[in-house]
């Protein structure tokens, strides 16, 4: 079969690799549609590596290729023998995660038992750590990690399931924060969020503005950092107020908006280094902070002086983990995947950039991923 191969660091070449086969608990997954996100981005230019060694060192690519891809839709192209609940031509969106019932360990271990699968002792990602990805015409995940999709719904769309899923998960780790002064919906009127402030209008942060107004039910100021116009106007039309930090004070802005009083809920949504040395001018003491971008290039520690004097909660959940259905798939993937179906949360209009084949993808996170119009990117196999 053909795949994108990661085989060193900036150098991604289409190769013929051999077509993978399903063990008993396995389904073989022919790939649909995949999703390109920053995180293939920093693999694929060398500023991360999460493939790790028992000693927690990095493996290099040349050492150890790697087939990228995380977000991942497809259609069930064969069953191993000991799987009963799938069968083959259904339409599925993957969970990329593997984790303790992925491995069907009798035994789960306490991050997997508390709900908190993606920090599994023997945790490993699709695309991320080492296993073969998305990126490719054919993958075999175990069985576990394929949420059956029960609508109509595009390829395109079902494969953005996974970043919503971790939006899904932050919001739960956020809720779960003890010790917060300031909550959403609290029942306190003096311990409610009134002002939400988001960095980055990028997929993830207009995701995140879906996400308040249309589930958390967040009817506060919702403010959006972002100097791209374009990306402004999409969190506008779903919720949000833009600001742009070029043209305008954004810490004067966040003021005059709230009246002095600013933000109790600051989220990173850009992975942006310049983010740390303007939190502490628009969070209020004691406000929470959710770091979901990752990077933060250009950055010193000492900006993190100011932002500690604040005294904020500050959560920093990665991936979409979030127990078990009854069926021991996983519960964040499925949330996501329903709100995606039943038109909760939309998708579509953030996906700038279509790709019909896998020969498109080093164009795209070289030239495409850099352009002031692209938000989304996503690859098309198969048909």
């Amino acid at each position: 079969m053909r795949a994108c191969v990661l085989h060193d660091v900036r150098r991604l070449e289409v190769r013929e690799v051999p077509n993978p086969t399903p063990g008993p608990h396995d389904v073989l997954v022919r790939v649909e549609a995949v999703g390109l996100c920053g995180t293939d981005l920093h693999i694929f230019g060398g500023e991360a590596n999460y493939n790790s060694d028992e000693r927690g060192q990095p493996v290099p690519l040349s050492r150890h290729p790697q087939i990228l891809g995380h977000e991942i839709a497809g259609v069930i192209a064969g069953i191993g023998s000991a799987v009963t609940d799938l069968r083959e031509g259904d339409r599925v969106a993957i969970d990329q995660g593997l984790n303790c019932l992925s491995r069907n360990r009798a035994a789960l271990c306490e991050y997997c038992a508390t709900g908190d699968s993606h920090q599994c002792v023997s945790y490993g990602e699709h695309g991320i750590t080492g296993l073969p990805g998305g990126l490719a015409e054919y993958l075999v995940i175990p069985a576990v990690n394929a949420v059956k999709v029960e609508s109509g719904l595009d390829p395109t769309e079902v494969a953005l399931t996974e970043p919503l899923g971790g939006i899904v998960h932050s919001a739960g780790a956020v809720a779960r924060a003890t010790g917060a002064r300031y909550a959403l919906g609290s029942a306190q009127a003096e311990r409610r969020v009134q002002t939400v402030l988001i960095f980055g209008a990028g997929l993830v942060g207009l995701l995140f503005v879906q996400y308040l107004r249309k589930v958390a039910g967040f009817e506060g100021l919702l403010l959006v950092s972002e100097p791209n116009p374009k990306k402004r106007a999409l969190a506008a039309a779903f919720g949000g107020e833009g600001i742009d930090p070029v043209a305008a004070d954004l810490v004067a802005v966040v003021a005059e908006r709230t009246r002095g009083r600013r933000a109790e809920y600051v989220i990173d949504a850009s992975g942006a280094g310049q983010v740390f040395p303007a939190i502490p001018g628009v969070l209020r003491k004691q406000g929470t902070i959710l770091l979901y971008g990752h990077g933060h290039r250009g950055v010193e520690m000492t900006a993190l002086n100011s932002v500690q004097y604040l005294e904020p909660t500050l959560v920093a959940p990665v991936g979409a983990s979030g127990g078990f259905e009854a069926d021991g798939r996983p519960a964040t993937c499925r949330t996501a995947l329903r709100l995606i179906e039943t038109g909760t949360v939309q998708v579509a209009p953030f996906v700038t950039h279509r790709y019909g084949s896998l020969d498109a993808v080093l164009h795209a996170l070289t030239v495409d991923y850099h352009s002031p119009e692209y938000v989304k990117g996503v690859v098309r196999l198969n048909g």
